[in-house]
């Protein structure tokens, strides 16, 4: 009883931070990321993010833990996804889709299941999380916020393919501008990072009325990503060095949105058109989450210095 009054009280308080916000989660998931701090820098998540109202995922497959989630239960996405950079050994597998058991119930396997093996809670999944049916006919793709190429192993490029590391992406940003971004920043930690890179990214969603597909997943209006890379090369070119120690981005899910954030480039592509992204400064994008998230959203432990 007591408990149930306390999380009626917190669910409560919740309610006057953020209308995209709500809906504590209870459970054995992972309270506060314990289970998998090294997926994040200095074993630190982001500061300054409310926790209440969102689940700690650590995404476990195959007796493991892959990497990291902070997901939203009622809006059935992640805010971010955050994990260690490893360059693919492979192709990508062949997508087969999972759901996260304890999101229904914290007695239930502690990792992710394919959708083509249901159990006893597998009527209750949709309760609390998408499933693959949400995307038939609509007009998005499913984004990855960890991306398979940026994980070694085939078991860990199939571990990306959970829906709770997925958010509703357009196609001319999920494959025409944010594809090449996840490249990129491949690349940079191929030719220039000494050690690891810690990478975070999310989805903002929008400032007013909230967007869905089926009436059930909330759509972002923007994806942002940023890295961390303490240990570089000391011979960086001029023309590298504003990357390191961090860089970050923001990439437009909506050709309709304003350019206050992400401008637009004329030129583009029909294709990609609308769908631009911005590479910042870690700093940047902070205060561009501060100002959407009306939270003071640090990302990295000391700045990644």
């Amino acid at each position: 009883m007591f408990q149930r009054k306390m999380m009626q009280i917190s669910t409560g308080a919740l309610l006057l931070l953020l209308p995209w916000f709500g809906g504590l989660v209870l459970g054995e998931i992972s309270d506060d990321f314990s289970q998998c701090l090294n997926f994040f820098y200095e074993k630190t998540p982001p500061e300054g993010i409310n926790a209440a109202g969102y689940q700690p995922i650590c995404q476990r497959y195959k007796n493991q833990y892959r990497f990291a989630s902070l997901y939203h239960r009622q809006h059935r996405a992640p805010l971010y996804s955050a994990y260690i950079l490893s360059p693919a050994d492979g192709k990508r597998p062949s997508p087969i889709w999972k759901y996260e058991p304890q999101l229904v119930s914290y007695k239930a396997s502690p990792e992710m299941q394919p959708f083509t093996t249901p159990n006893t809670i597998y009527s209750d999944v949709n309760k609390s999380q998408a499933v693959v049916q949400d995307y038939a006919h609509s007009d998005f793709t499913k984004g990855h916020l960890n991306p398979s190429m940026h994980q070694k192993t085939i078991v860990d490029r199939e571990a990306t393919f959970t829906l709770t590391n997925i958010v509703p992406q357009q196609k001319g940003s999920n494959g025409g501008t944010w594809a090449p971004l996840e490249r990129e920043v491949l690349e940079r930690f191929k030719a220039f990072c000494k050690g690891s890179m810690h990478v975070i990214t999310g989805a903002m969603p929008y400032e007013s009325e909230s967007r869905w597909i089926n009436n059930r997943v909330s759509v972002p209006e923007y994806m942002w990503s940023a890295y961390c890379c303490p240990s570089y090369r000391s011979d960086l070119p001029d023309s590298v060095k504003p990357f390191f120690p961090t860089y970050a981005a923001v990439g437009r899910n909506d050709r309709n949105s304003g350019e206050e954030i992400v401008p637009l480039d004329p030129k583009a592509d029909t294709c990609i058109r609308g769908y631009d992204v911005r590479q910042m400064s870690l700093e940047t994008l902070e205060g561009i989450l501060k100002t959407r998230l009306k939270m003071p959203v640090s990302l990295f432990k000391g700045q990644c210095k």
